[in-house]
């Protein structure tokens, strides 16, 4: 070796984003503890939280080899229209507490990828500027999250702005009578910052100001709310798409089915109700097997990874949703933080695909997928 020159590193790349998870580290810096906590955590024991992205572990992709995969393609389907990859973002709420310009940026960067975005009632945004966000960079569908509310008039109205910006479909959060737990919450007295408004809910920040979340939440939800009741007269209202949004049992798909709903949205809120129920990915099989076909399946809850996504069609879901990694790309850099978010999970999927063999959505199946076990070899599924 010697005369030969002494190689130096290109650079310092500690702080480079390749994956999720450096964006949750990169988050971590710039959020206050308040914030961090308010986003990251889930309800008491923190089981469910937690549980949400290891239940993914518990899988192997089985791949099949020297497949041409030259034209492998990751689109498909959601909400009436072609997207790029089956993935869209949660309707998480007050993301203007990550970066300023919270739902308007995240909309612009979701219909630059050519994905869907659900938004939150709790938005810091109205629903015309998220939807105007987004259409000014090209086409793009958007679900409203409504929670059933005392208030049938400011329901009402809610649905009818939904409908008049050009919104597809009513995602009913159906897991949240009352709020879960949240130990950190009631620690932090956690309120929302001053400055910022929910002008969905019609909530200025100084009437914010007044509650903690967990007092407001409870002073205008519903908790006598129930299928007999809200899904027929969410039909008499509306003609927008209605998914049930929290439902974890087959019994809750059976009926969902029963009451002519057009989709459900497998999700335990992130962990942040009620703990210890199933990850949503252990939710899943039975939910599908329960719908038969009938009825479409959607996914949220742990994924971090574009071999999450691949693994959560393969068990029968047909798109997946994310929230915490698209604050976690706000608090890192806003908009183009939503960019680097969206382009890392398509590249992973798509590779994914492709080193597994799969050209098409169609192709990811169970025979894609082996479950690990504790005596002996991988089980087929």
């Amino acid at each position: 070796m010697a005369g030969l020159p002494i190689p130096l590193p290109a650079g310092d790349n500690k702080d480079k984003i390749l994956c999720i998870a450096d964006l949750e580290r990169a988050a971590s810096k710039k959020l206050p503890i308040t914030a961090r906590e308010f986003y990251n955590s889930g309800s008491t024991e923190q089981i469910t939280v937690n549980e949400n992205s290891t239940a993914y572990a518990k899988y192997r992709v089985r791949p099949r080899v020297l497949v041409d995969v030259s034209k492998a393609d990751p689109s498909t389907t959601c909400l009436g229209r072609k997207v790029s990859f089956p993935l869209g973002v949660s309707p998480a709420g007050l993301q203007g507490m990550a970066h300023p310009d919270g739902e308007v940026a995240t909309s612009r960067a979701c219909a630059r990828k050519g994905v869907n975005m659900g938004i939150s009632s709790f938005s810091n945004y109205s629903i015309k500027d998220v939807r105007k966000a987004g259409l000014d960079i090209g086409p793009i569908s958007h679900a409203i999250q409504l929670y059933t509310l005392k208030n049938r008039e400011l329901e009402l109205s809610i649905i009818r702005e939904a409908e008049a910006q050009g919104c597809t479909a009513i995602f009913l959060t159906a897991d949240s009578p009352v709020l879960g737990v949240r130990y950190n919450e009631w620690r932090n007295d956690f309120r929302t910052p001053k400055g910022l408004s929910f002008p969905i809910l019609k909530r200025t920040s100084e009437m914010i100001q007044k509650q903690t979340h967990d007092d407001q939440f409870m002073s205008f939800n519903d908790d006598a709310h129930n299928w007999a009741r809200d899904i027929p007269w969410l039909r008499s209202v509306t003609k927008m798409e209605i998914w049930i949004k929290g439902i974890l049992t087959a019994e809750d798909t059976l009926k969902a089915i029963e009451m002519g709903c057009d989709g459900v949205l497998v999700s335990n809120h992130g962990g942040r109700q009620l703990d210890g129920v199933p990850a949503t990915l252990d939710a899943l099989p039975e939910c599908v097997a329960a719908a038969n076909g009938r009825i479409r399946i959607h996914v949220d809850g742990g994924v971090r990874s574009g071999t999450d996504i691949f693994k959560a069609l393969a068990l029968g879901a047909e798109y997946v949703w994310v929230g915490r990694p698209v604050i976690w790309a706000l608090a890192y850099n806003g908009e183009q933080g939503v960019d680097v978010m969206l382009n890392t999970l398509y590249s992973e999927f798509k590779r994914c695909m492709q080193l597994t063999g799969c050209n098409s959505i169609k192709d990811i199946t169970k025979a894609c997928l082996g479950l690990v076990r504790s005596d002996g070899p991988l089980a087929r599924l």
